[in-house]
């Protein structure tokens, strides 16, 4: 079985209040681009090791066993021990730590190859409380729609949002972004607007009010990564932000873009039409 986990950008995102959890409650707009990595799956059963995971593309860094496809078979494997040993191989396109979800998607897509594959039977709402346990906006990428998010990203409501007749240009300029460390520098606050609301008017009207709250800390630490937001303005971007804690820049446009700017500086790019 091969399946395509696509990214998503954040539309706006509003960090509310800390929870006594330790997470953050917070609005946003999820949007998915059909910009994806490659997931295979195929049984093999005559192993002793439960999961055999070989990767290409971007290299993976950390433990293998933190990789959220491993935890994923893990994750499942307790409830339905008789899922048999699998070879996984996940080819990465999707900057990683970018802010575009990535390995969520990656993670999501996983536990709904496992319960496709193996006739597990999952129902849609178990898999997202699966979804959850390896990550706040893996449940999103179960659904794979646009949607409002709140409470830590985990609850969404879905909206009719269709962005397909502009293009989508990201940038990221391989900065890894501490996310822990960017959320200690943000002041939590009511939303004076809803995000829901605002994205229900054009794009070309967002900039002065779809904000998102990561930008102040990361764009003062890291300044390149506001130097995008602002080229991408420069170039005829209706609506430019972060994406998520970070580092990756999106912009909104309805023509085509000169990227020279940002390839010249061996920044990753991406077209989305």
């Amino acid at each position: 079985m091969i399946v395509f986990p696509n990214c998503k950008i954040n539309l706006g995102l509003h960090i509310l209040d800390k929870r006594k959890d330790g997470y953050h409650n917070l609005q946003t707009i999820f949007y998915p681009l059909p910009f994806t990595d490659v997931l295979e799956l195929i049984p093999n059963t005559n192993s002793k090791t439960a999961i055999e995971f070989t990767g290409t593309g971007t290299v993976i860094d950390g433990n293998p066993e933190d990789n959220l496809c491993i935890k994923a078979y893990h994750l499942l494997k307790k409830d339905f021990p008789q899922l048999p040993p699998v070879k996984v191989h996940l080819h990465k396109a999707i900057p990683m730590g970018a802010g575009l979800g990535g390995g969520s998607a990656d993670a999501s897509f996983m536990l709904i190859s496992l319960n496709e594959k193996f006739r597990l039977l999952i129902p849609e709402s178990q898999l997202i409380q699966y979804a959850l346990q390896l990550g706040s906006d893996c449940p999103f990428f179960i659904k794979n729609k646009p949607a409002f998010a709140t409470g830590r990203g985990e609850l969404l409501e879905d909206i009719e949002l269709d962005l397909s007749a502009y293009t989508i240009i990201l940038v990221n300029p391989g900065i890894h972004i501490n996310t822990g460390l960017a959320f200690s520098n943000i002041t939590p606050s009511p939303a004076e607007w809803s995000v829901k609301e605002i994205i229900q008017n054009p794009p070309a009207t967002w900039k002065n009010s779809l904000k998102n709250d990561f930008e102040i800390p990361v764009f003062e630490a890291h300044p390149s990564i506001k130097a995008i937001k602002e080229t991408l303005y420069t170039k005829g971007a209706l609506y430019a932000s972060m994406s998520g804690s970070g580092s990756t820049v999106f912009g909104i446009f309805n023509k085509s873009v000169d990227l020279a700017a940002f390839t010249e500086k061996n920044y990753f790019t991406k077209i989305i039409n």
